[in-house]
């Protein structure tokens, strides 16, 4: 299993990994998302990702540039949305290959801080914490019974000291849809 950058030429293959991922009811929400977030100015400076089984791509995740409006001052962060592996690859590793590498790259990259509105029995693996708890908030409220959600991750020491307020994702990430859970 390789992980590479993506390129514009896997942009077919990432739509199916998306598509199978997520299924017939989800898929095509997920797959548009994916393809107005490359296209989008405001989501950029992006990281994407794929792993490549042999020569087909099984998986991709995506991780945008966000804004915390906050009193002091903005920290670089980024959200990651989405991750898709194909169901014939799931439960193999692949997903927290993505994960591991894109939090090392964006590390490495100066980024501090990373969110998530995902599954809380998976992220917190990758040392993800509750991010409202950290007065860190969606861009959406967060029903109460789905708040351990919105997560978030620091990837440096002392990031979220003194930080609060609410995440500004890119213009297509930010619409009351994409915030269900």
């Amino acid at each position: 299993m390789d992980i590479r950058s993506s390129t514009d030429s896997d942009r077919k293959a990432i739509r199916d990994v998306h598509s199978d991922a997520f299924g017939a009811e989800d898929g095509p929400e997920i797959v548009d998302l994916v393809d107005g977030l490359f296209e989008d100015p405001t989501a950029r400076p992006y990281l994407s990702l794929v792993a490549e089984s042999g020569r087909l791509v099984v998986g991709h995740i995506l991780f945008t540039v966000v804004r915390i409006h906050s009193v002091n001052g903005e920290k670089s962060a980024r959200i990651l949305a989405p991750l898709g592996v194909v169901r014939q690859c799931q439960d193999q590793g692949v997903g927290g290959r993505l994960v591991d590498e894109g939090l090392r790259q964006l590390g490495e990259s100066g980024v501090g801080l990373v969110f998530v509105l995902g599954h809380p029995g998976y992220y917190p693996r990758f040392g993800f914490e509750p991010a409202g708890a950290l007065g860190l908030h969606a861009p959406y409220p967060i029903p109460s019974e789905n708040a351990d959600a919105w997560m978030m991750k620091s990837l440096k020491p002392g990031v979220v000291t003194g930080v609060q307020g609410t995440v500004e994702c890119a213009s297509v990430l930010n619409h009351p849809e994409h915030w269900r859970e």
